[in-house]
């Protein structure tokens, strides 16, 4: 049965055509980017701006209405579908995705949370700078999604977590307060960092509408490998040269296990450019100066020359480095082209990561004789996609459970870049402290008393 009234008042808002009540239309707002789960909405609302952003959230709050953000609809976690709301509104930001400026010499950008992540990275190397955040989603990611997840990617080892390039924050409350802080200042110990509220938080506290970014030099060179070696143990100690010998000129550093690239050749008939081996890493460097490469090289001959690796393939030109990387992204849809995948995104110290494998690897295969390992990841930073090709028996949530208490057990972290959303939320109180949670449970009643920011999401 359709609310008409909020529907009426949702229209009076933003315009009959940014009301979206037929199901068929509704429809890629309402399913996951793997297209494993559907949610039902009363309907998707499209405002155009802050102002009538925060229009809809206090006619929400007014009304007890439940209100789910929605910014790209990427995410792996289903934090943005209303699962079980039938009457709940999903608000796409999807129209509030303006370019504000691009700031050179002060190097950041002003930019709405609609934007696609891809959109923005291209605006800043138009003006020869770089906007870091680089994950596989990023043609459809937007910023506002990005922000709220604090996502990853595979330049975290060098530029850090979305929130290392968050300057400022414009974001709507729950009661439809508009509280801007775009400020582009890089320093600023005035008062609580109110920004970080919001970053990281899934849409629970309020609703992300613009930012302010910082950006980096657009790296004129890049050296890209892909390197074999034995076992996750060499790949530490690799990292740990890489480290000593290539230094902030190291961005990437990703552990791939041999099964990623025999199912890429089975099913994308793509071949790496490597002899078969155990494990492999693909590392990239960029800087300013033409002695990227050669720095590559010989950090490349050290680590064969002392065991650490196999054998090593420089990629010669733009070309064939896009096809390495090609490689690692295709890892994240092989669930799809061979079976039935159960994904941990996971984080442990990295130094522990050899152990972890070998343990978990243990723990999977008593609980679970027959799974299949597809580990892969930005071990660089210590996250690794530890995913499991399992049958139909399984239920997911004991896959889950069994991966989660190794994690636990070491220290880490059961989402290490994707969010909580509602996928991991049990997990997430067997992960996090009884205090931990209390505390999260008050900030949640603190900033939103009537729970209708995107409820069931993370708590």
């Amino acid at each position: 049965m359709q609310d008409t009234p909020m529907l009426d008042a949702l229209t009076t808002i933003v315009g009959d055509s940014a009301v979206i009540r037929d199901p068929a239309a509704m429809a890629p707002f309402l399913e996951d980017a793997r297209k494993r789960a559907h949610a039902e909405a009363l309907c998707v609302v499209r405002p155009r701006d802050a102002r009538e952003v925060a229009q809809i959230v206090r006619l929400c709050a007014a009304r007890r209405a439940p209100l789910v953000p929605q910014s790209g609809n990427t995410g792996l976690a289903y934090g943005s579908l209303p699962f079980g709301m039938p009457q709940a509104g999903l608000m796409s930001l999807s129209r509030v995705n303006a370019i504000r400026n691009v700031h050179p010499l002060a190097m950041t950008m002003e930019v709405e949370a609609g934007c696609a992540l891809r959109a923005a990275k291209d605006a800043a190397e138009a003006k020869n700078r770089f906007l870091p955040v680089t994950i596989g989603s990023e043609g459809t990611a937007q910023i506002g999604g990005v922000i709220a997840s604090n996502a990853g990617g595979v330049n975290v080892l060098r530029y850090g977590m979305t929130r290392s390039v968050v300057l400022g924050l414009e974001v709507v409350l729950p009661d439809g307060t508009i509280v801007n802080g775009l400020r582009s200042l890089r320093k600023d110990n005035a008062g609580y960092d109110w920004k970080q509220l919001f970053i990281g938080t899934e849409g629970t506290l309020g609703v992300v509408t613009a930012a302010v970014l910082k950006l980096s030099p657009l790296p004129s060179r890049a050296a890209t490998a892909l390197v074999s070696i034995d076992n996750p143990d060499s790949a530490i100690r690799l990292l740990a040269l890489a480290q000593d010998r290539l230094g902030d000129s190291l961005s990437a550093f990703e552990l791939i296990a041999a099964l990623c690239f025999e199912l890429i050749e089975k099913h994308f008939a793509q071949r790496a450019p490597i002899a078969p081996a155990p494990w492999h890493v693909l590392i990239e460097t960029g800087g300013m100066s033409d002695a990227v490469t050669g720095e590559m090289e010989g950090f490349l001959a050290e680590a064969l020359e002392e065991g650490l690796a196999r054998d090593a393939v420089i990629a010669q030109n733009t070309q064939q480095a896009a096809q390495m990387w090609l490689l690692r992204e295709r890892m994240a849809n092989l669930g799809n082209r061979e079976g039935r995948m159960v994904n941990h995104d996971i984080s442990v110290p990295i130094e522990r990561i050899p152990d972890f494998i070998t343990a978990a690897d243990a723990a999977v295969g008593a609980a679970f004789p027959g799974a299949r390992h597809l580990t892969f990841g930005h071990v660089g930073d210590g996250n690794l996609h530890y995913n499991l090709l399992v049958g139909p028996e399984p239920k997911t949530e004991n896959v889950n459970a069994c991966v989660h208490r190794v994690v636990t057990d070491f220290g880490g972290s059961i989402s290490a870049e994707h969010g909580i959303g509602r996928y991991r939320k049990a997990d997430l109180l067997l992960n996090k402290s009884a205090e931990e949670i209390a505390l999260m449970r008050r900030m949640k009643a603190m900033m939103d008393p009537e729970g209708v920011m995107n409820p069931g999401a993370v708590l």
